[in-house]
């Protein structure tokens, strides 16, 4: 089992950054291949970005070059900096956690545990 709570979700300007913290509890922390997915306003949830026990890297291409997954074992943590925010980033964040890397290819209805989200705003 493990349980994952998000923080770090706030107001941001566009182009500004927030950085999105996740810590897990519970067994087997650093077998689960960590990630983000998000959800805006009245669409299904997206993936965002993920990285894998070993510290390889996937990203979604609406992100890619301005949010960077990171973890760190030895404190059960995963991050989410996002630099360069644009107002179509507006959504709440989901921190997740699977045993298998490449479920996070697949969609979010094979992922198996799920943080609470943190609402993150990019408003002028």
């Amino acid at each position: 089992q493990v349980q994952l709570i998000e923080s770090g979700g706030g107001l941001v300007e566009p182009g500004g950054s927030l950085r999105l913290s996740c810590a897990a509890s519970g067994r087997s922390f650093s077998s689960n291949a960590m990630g983000w997915f998000r959800q805006a306003p009245g669409k299904e949830r997206e993936f965002v970005a993920a990285i894998s026990w070993s510290g390889s890297t996937y990203y979604a291409d609406s992100v890619k070059g301005r949010f960077t997954v990171d973890r760190d074992n030895a404190k059960n943590s995963v991050t989410l900096q996002m630099n360069s925010l644009k107002p179509e980033d507006t959504a709440v964040y989901y921190c997740a956690a699977d045993p298998n890397y490449y479920d996070y290819r697949r969609g979010p209805a094979y992922i198996a545990y799920w943080g609470k989200g943190t609402l993150v705003t990019v408003s002028s």
